[in-house]
């Protein structure tokens, strides 16, 4: 009777282990039991995501919402339309979070618009102003004009301000000339360039971003001014060319903004200026209060450095220069084709970066077609971190 009892016992045990019964329960059909399927229906979606995605995980033709396909339901994820822009970031600006259409390109990708301007690395052209095809015969930095440095990538420029000459100095005679004041022949004798017809081109690529983009498009733009005029006469003539509205200012210790919300604000433009100007124009950022730079002038690339050359090394927002001189002191083609090369110049980046811990916002050049400085910004804004694994060359 005892083994009776016993052997009962066993089989019942058996069955509410579900080890034997009258009936294999399997849903999806695919030769797992329900009880250990971790997809019961099949549908692709495991059965605890479902339940947090409040769909049912035992019915098949009732699936979790995903609008942008990434496996990750509407109500989890934190970029619903895949647009590489949080939710809450969308809807903060006015953007719809479901609507992939309704977004933000910065700098040609949507992530960027998150950076900060400070974390984010521009190509600059050193005296960018200074080509042979604007007619510069001595002291030329550069072959190719603004037209070719925008449409090569190039988005932080070097300028130097001054009076057509030492007789005609109102705000309608700024020109853009390569040289220091007091010199003989006097700078705009030899390299004078028309700042209006400069920045006024310059205006208009900036809105043909946008104006040639599906969605809202922008770019962020610095510009480095070697000033020799008064603060009204390149007001006058950032004014005059449809620049003036679009600088924006940056309170000194304040936060830089994201590259996202200067476009949106449509205060994309960021004015330095060497010389500093009283706080009645504070859209001039002095240069070497808001930013620093690595030393310049070097013959030889080995002599190229990392360290302070002017400005204040606390602040975030810097310029490495990376150009080299002839023995007369003027930029020289064949050392730019040295130092612009991409291992070189990308090597030298992550070793500045390295030793500074932070990202240098400008790199600048001479020559700037023979090498690859956009190229090597691109792999420099896809790195996170300067010990990141370096990305594929673009």
């Amino acid at each position: 009777m005892v083994k009776q009892w016993l052997v009962v016992l066993i089989v019942v045990g058996l069955m509410l282990s579900g080890c034997i019964g009258d009936e294999f329960l399997d849903m999806d059909n695919d030769g797992i039991e329900d009880n250990e399927d971790l997809d019961r229906d099949g549908d692709g979606w495991m059965n605890i995501v479902e339940i947090d995605c409040d769909s049912d995980p035992d019915n098949f033709e009732e699936i979790p919402n995903d609008l942008d396909s990434d496996t990750i339901c509407d109500n989890l994820d934190e970029d619903v339309d895949g647009d590489d822009l949080p939710n809450d970031w969308e809807v903060e600006r006015g953007l719809d979070p479901m609507n992939k259409n309704d977004t933000i390109v910065c700098h040609g990708l949507s992530k960027y618009c998150l950076r900060n301007y400070d974390d984010f690395t521009f190509p600059e052209t050193h005296n960018a102003f200074a080509t042979s095809e604007d007619g510069v015969i001595l002291g030329t930095n550069h072959y190719t004009g603004l037209q070719a440095q925008w449409d090569g990538g190039v988005r932080a420029f070097m300028v130097d301000a001054h009076h057509l000459s030492e007789d005609e100095t109102e705000a309608e005679d700024v020109r853009f000339c390569h040289g220091s004041p007091g010199q003989f022949p006097h700078p705009c004798k030899y390299s004078e360039v028309d700042p209006f017809e400069w920045l006024s081109l310059l205006n208009s690529l900036m809105n043909l971003t946008n104006e040639n983009c599906s969605f809202m498009c922008g770019e962020v733009v610095s510009i480095l001014v070697e000033n020799y005029v008064p603060a009204n006469h390149l007001e006058f003539l950032l004014n005059q060319t449809g620049i003036l509205e679009r600088v924006f200012i940056h309170q000194l210790g304040e936060p830089w903004p994201s590259i996202g919300d200067m476009i949106l604000q449509k205060k994309d433009v960021v004015i330095y200026v060497q010389s500093e100007y009283n706080e009645s124009f504070s859209y001039f950022h002095s240069a070497w209060k808001h930013s620093w730079d690595t030393p310049y002038g070097q013959q030889d690339k080995e002599e190229m450095t990392c360290e302070l050359g002017r400005g204040d090394s606390s602040q975030s927002v810097w310029h490495l220069s990376n150009w080299l001189s002839s023995i007369f002191g003027t930029a020289d083609p064949y050392k730019a084709h040295e130092v612009n090369e991409y291992e070189f110049l990308l090597n030298r980046t992550i070793e500045c970066w390295e030793i500074m811990d932070r990202r240098p916002t400008f790199v600048a050049v001479d020559y700037w077609e023979d090498g690859e400085i956009t190229n090597v910004t691109i792999t420099l804004n896809k790195m996170e971190n300067w010990d990141d694994e370096i990305p594929a060359r673009p």
